[in-house]
C-alpha cells in the first residue's frame, strides 16, 4: 500500500508538472480584421508580426479572415489571443469573445483618430448627400461590414437612422463588402456610392495609386477614435506583461537604429507607437450603437406609440449611464496616467517612459479574466 501511495504521488507531481508546461504560452495567434484582401494586408502585418516574435520570444501567428466576424468568433472560440479591431468590432469582441481593449494605435500623421466617408466616382453626378438619399431606388450602394466602425455604424447611424430612411428600401442594391473593395468598386463604376474611410484611401494611394484617383468624396463624418488592440481576458498574466511591454515599447525604447526601423514597419501600417487605453474607448460608439437603435425604433411603423416608449426608456437609461461613465473616465487616474505618459513621449525620456510602460504592464496584466 505503501508503494502504491508512492507511485500516486510520483504520477500526481508529474501530471502537474505536465499540466504546467502545457499551460505555458509558447504560441499565438494575432487575429486582424479584414479592411483590404489578405494579401494585401500580410505585406505590411507580416514584418511586425515577425518583430512581436522575435521581441517577445512567442511565435507569433497573423489570423486572416474573410470578414470581421471571423476574427470575433475565432478569439470567441479561444482560437485568437489578441487582435486589431476597429471600435465597433471590438465592441463585440468584448460582449461575446471576452475580449479587452488594452492599447490604441496612434496615427502616423498625427491625427487624433479617422473619418467615415461616403466615396463617388470623379465623374459621378452625385455631389451631395441629400443627392444619394433621393432613394428612387437608382443608385447601387456598397456599404460596409457589419461589425465595422467606419463602414457600417457611421454611417448607418449619422446618415440612415438619423433621417429614418432604410438602405435596404433606398437603393437598387446594397451591397457588403471590404473598406477596400468598396473604394475599388466606386472607382471602377461597380457602385454609385460606397462607405469608406481616411486611413483605406490613404492605402489605396499605395495599393492602387491609379484608382484612388478616380474616388471623390462627398460625405465625412465626426472624428472616430483610432484602433485598439484587444486579447482575451484570460490571457496569463505573464504573457500580457511580455506583450503589454514590448508593444509600448516598439518604436520608443532602444537605440536610434532600433527605434527608426520599428518606426518604419509601424508606418507601414500607417501608425506611430502604441498608446495605453482600455475598454472605455468603448463607451461613445455603445453611445452611438443606442442611438442607432433608438432611432430606428422611432421610424419602426409597425411600432405603436406605447410599444416605442417601451423600447426606448431602457436605451435612454443604458446611453445616460455610459455618458456618466465617459465623463468619469474623463476625470479619472487612468486618463492623467496616458496625458503623462504623452507628454514624456514627447520629449523622448526613455528612462521615464520604461518606468511608465512597467507600471502600465503591471496594471493591465492584473485584469480579472472573466
Amino acid at each position: 500500500m505503501r508503494k502504491l501511495a508512492l507511485i500516486g504521488a510520483a504520477l500526481a507531481v508529474a501530471a502537474g508538472l505536465t499540466g504546467t508546461a502545457r499551460a505555458q504560452t509558447t504560441e499565438l495567434n494575432f487575429g486582424i480584421i479584414a479592411t483590404e484582401a489578405s494579401t494585401n494586408l500580410k505585406t505590411v502585418w507580416e514584418p511586425f508580426l515577425a518583430a512581436m516574435a522575435k521581441g517577445t520570444g512567442y511565435k507569433i501567428n497573423g489570423f486572416y479572415a474573410s470578414d470581421y466576424a471571423g476574427v470575433i468568433e475565432a478569439m470567441r472560440f479561444k482560437k485568437v489571443q489578441l487582435a486589431w479591431y476597429g471600435n465597433k468590432s471590438a465592441m463585440e469582441a468584448s460582449n461575446r469573445a471576452n475580449g479587452e481593449i488594452f492599447l490604441q494605435s496612434v496615427d502616423a500623421d498625427g491625427n487624433p483618430g479617422y473619418w467615415s466617408h461616403l466615396i463617388v466616382h470623379k465623374d459621378s453626378p452625385i455631389k451631395t448627400l441629400e443627392d444619394v438619399l433621393k432613394c428612387d431606388k437608382s443608385l447601387d450602394f456598397g456599404i460596409g461590414d457589419p461589425n465595422s466602425t467606419s463602414g457600417f455604424l457611421v454611417p448607418t447611424s449619422f446618415i440612415f437612422a438619423a433621417k429614418n430612411v432604410d438602405p435596404k428600401t433606398c437603393f437598387k442594391t446594397l451591397r457588403n463588402a471590404s473598406h477596400e473593395a468598396n473604394g475599388m468598386a466606386v472607382a471602377n463604376k461597380q457602385v454609385d456610392v460606397g462607405t469608406n474611410n481616411s486611413e483605406n484611401l490613404r492605402r489605396l494611394e499605395v495599393t492602387a495609386p491609379e484608382a484612388r484617383k478616380n474616388i471623390r468624396v462627398i460625405w465625412t463624418s465626426p472624428l472616430i477614435p483610432s484602433d485598439p488592440l484587444v486579447w482575451r481576458k484570460d490571457l496569463p498574466s505573464d504573457a500580457k506583461s511580455k506583450l503589454y511591454t514590448w508593444l509600448m515599447s516598439y518604436g520608443r525604447i532602444g537605440t536610434p537604429d532600433e527605434v527608426a526601423a520599428a518606426r518604419k514597419v509601424l508606418a507601414g501600417l500607417q501608425w506611430a507607437p502604441f498608446n495605453p487605453s482600455n475598454d472605455d474607448q468603448l463607451l461613445p460608439i455603445r453611445v452611438l450603437e443606442a442611438n442607432k437603435s433608438i432611432m430606428k425604433i422611432k421610424g419602426d411603423a409597425k411600432l405603436s406609440a406605447e410599444e416605442k416608449t417601451a423600447q426606448i426608456a431602457p436605451l435612454e437609461a443604458e446611453i445616460k449611464n455610459h455618458q456618466a461613465d465617459a465623463d468619469k473616465a474623463e476625470q479619472g487616474a487612468f486618463k492623467k496616467k496616458v496625458t503623462a505618459f504623452i507628454e514624456a513621449d514627447k520629449k523622448g525620456d526613455q528612462a521615464a517612459l520604461k518606468k511608465m510602460i512597467g507600471e502600465f504592464a503591471a496594471n493591465a496584466s492584473n485584469t480579472p479574466t472573466n
